[in-house]
């Protein structure tokens, strides 16, 4: 299985469950590894033959900052449909972190897997 992955993806959104958590945006970051639907792209050399990770983080972003969630668990279960519907990959594994959110913890966050591994 081929794959692209994109690491420490960070954007600002509002998402948390708490009152005080939604009354600015936070900064989160994503971890992504997405599975390519084939793996022509090596011998052909063409973007064309592959998921543009170009696309892929302008297509997050501008999702992501137009809506609102709860839990760290329902933008990572959009972030995965967005993948697989949109880019066509068969598999996804994202992982969604909130920074420096609890005092004396670095991360908090979530890694769902969904699809079928090639």
């Amino acid at each position: 299985m081929d794959s692209i992955f994109l690491r420490e993806f960070k954007l600002d959104l509002v998402i948390g469950v708490y009152e005080w958590e939604r009354q600015v945006p936070q900064t989160i970051q994503l971890d992504l590894e997405i599975a390519l639907p084939h793996s022509r792209a090596c011998e052909t050399d063409r973007v064309e033959d592959t998921i543009d990770y170009g696309l892929v983080v302008e297509r997050i972003r501008q999702d992501l900052t137009e809506k609102r969630y709860a839990l760290v668990e329902a933008a990572a279960e959009h972030i995965a449909r967005l993948l697989m519907n949109e880019f066509g990959s068969p598999w996804v594994r994202v992982s969604v972190t909130k920074l420096g959110l609890i005092r004396g913890v670095k991360h908090v966050g979530v890694t769902i897997e969904r699809g079928t591994r090639p």
